[in-house]
């Protein structure tokens, strides 16, 4: 259908019909047909849009919120934004309470929009009371006209997926789906849109991808609550066994570590245009593993992307933050990698012989713009010099100029091998050892200096 052909009353009209894009290079090899509802279209940039608005309709129409009425929520962040939308329009306040663990662009964003915003610990157990959702509840409970929206336990949040999100994959996809695979947090979309596609069609296949360390895997197949652990991924799996999550709608689950979910993510940006959240490379490796195994040109597997990556720059986006997380490995830097950094304009060793005078070692010095210079014998170091030290003694005794160099040279420069890491070498470099030969292949191949070392550092090419 063509899409804003007419003005709208206000940003909540724009919520939903969000595309359904196919993915392409992140699917080569694979002959199912992988389609993504693209929800960071949504005016808040997430599919939480959807509950957020509907939540608080229906607090209204229940008599619950009054105009002046405070809203109170907690949140990873998308379903703030997606309640704060809505407040915004409804003239209503609001408090977020927010793991610690989630980006600052979300708590940036919630108060941007005219949220508080409480941070609160993640490390603590779901019935401690600085838990982000107790801390939620006691909130509202302070309050007089304030409701909690509970996306967690609130029946609203499956039900407005099973009336538009449901819906709209399967218009889209003309009933044609085969497989929905989504990653449940609250568990709304996967529970209400995957319900809805198996009333139309018995045969949809409804696949949960699930973070390593969320207990949900694990309670789907034993009906037991389990301790998680800690994972880097936002917003889905969790440590609670919520009532929006209708673990019958659930064929199927597939947990995913974080490392496969981010680096899969990264790759959508890159390869795709699609720029999303962590919690989409969740999605995504499910997705693809999924219509992997179905292998045929017939089958359609959806999935969603949840979020916009811009919320994640500081995280999913951000390569230092990945290295520390070992999600990227360190780069190993060499003496290698120094020595063809270096951009001088210079031949990559200059040296002098032992018998060449002081004054040719200056006008090799000057014509380069080199401090110093090795002295080699037959392709071995045998020496050094220094340009301050040698116009120091040819000032003092003019005479030295004429001077062969191994007659006033200092001791030679260590000798260290190409494939040296950068720190070796930098714990070798000194005031009183400059620079070092750099050795490949049996052979003197150039120079490196604390000046380059320093260069590389620094960042500075």
């Amino acid at each position: 259908m063509p899409a804003h052909t007419e003005p709208y009353a206000n940003v909540l009209e724009t919520i939903g019909w969000t595309p359904l894009i196919r993915i392409n290079k992140l699917t080569q090899g694979i002959r199912t047909p992988v389609y993504a509802k693209a929800e960071f279209f949504n005016p808040g940039g997430s599919v939480k849009d959807r509950i957020g608005v509907a939540m608080i309709e229906a607090a209204e129409r229940e008599g619950r919120l009054r105009p002046g009425g405070l809203i109170v929520e907690a949140t990873s962040g998308n379903t703030g934004v997606g309640l704060a939308l809505a407040a915004a329009v409804k003239g209503y306040r609001c408090i977020f309470t927010m793991p610690d663990k989630m980006s600052q662009e979300k708590a940036r964003l919630l108060r941007a929009l005219g949220a508080e915003v409480i941070i609160t610990p993640t490390a603590v157990p779901p019935d401690h009371p600085e838990n982000y959702i107790l801390k939620g509840r006691a909130i509202a409970a302070a309050h007089p006209n304030a409701i909690f929206a509970d996306q967690h336990y609130n029946p609203v949040n499956p039900e407005v997926h099973y009336r538009t999100t449901g819906p709209e994959i399967w218009e889209q996809t003309t009933g044609k789906v085969t497989h929905f695979v989504c990653a449940p947090g609250t568990g709304g979309t996967v529970s209400g849109a995957g319900r809805f596609l198996k009333e139309r069609n018995p045969k949809v296949r409804v696949v949960a991808g699930d973070p390593l360390g969320s207990i949900y895997t694990e309670y789907a197949r034993t009906r037991q609550k389990t301790e998680g652990h800690p994972y880097k991924v936002e917003g889905i799996g969790g440590d609670k066994i919520p009532t929006s999550l209708h673990w019958d709608v659930i064929d199927e689950w597939i947990a995913v570590p974080d490392k496969d979910a981010i680096l899969s993510v990264r790759r959508l940006a890159k390869e795709e245009g699609l720029f999303c959240g962590g919690s989409t490379g969740v999605n995504l490796v499910a997705a693809l593993e999924v219509a992997r195994r179905v292998d045929d040109p017939q089958g359609l597997v959806v999935t969603v992307l949840c979020d916009t990556g811009e919320r994640y720059l500081s995280k999913v986006y951000n390569d230092e933050w990945l290295r520390e997380n070992q999600i990227l490995e360190t780069e190993r830097v060499t003496v290698a990698r120094v020595l063809e950094a270096k951009n001088s304009g210079a031949p990559p060793l200059i040296s002098v012989a032992p018998t060449a005078t002081v004054r040719q070692a200056l006008n090799l010095m000057s014509t380069y713009n080199v401090s110093q210079l090795p002295v080699l014998d037959g392709g071995d170091g045998v020496g050094a010099v220094s340009e301050p030290a040698l116009m120091a003694k040819a000032l003092e005794q003019p005479a030295t100029l004429d001077q062969a160099v191994q007659e006033v040279m200092d001791g030679p420069f260590p000798v260290v091998d190409a494939d040296l890491p950068l720190e070796r070498l930098t714990a070798l470099l000194s005031r009183e050892t400059p620079a070092a030969l750099v050795r490949r292949d049996g052979r003197i191949a150039g120079i490196v200096t604390r000046y380059d070392v320093l260069h590389q550092l620094a960042g500075i090419h």
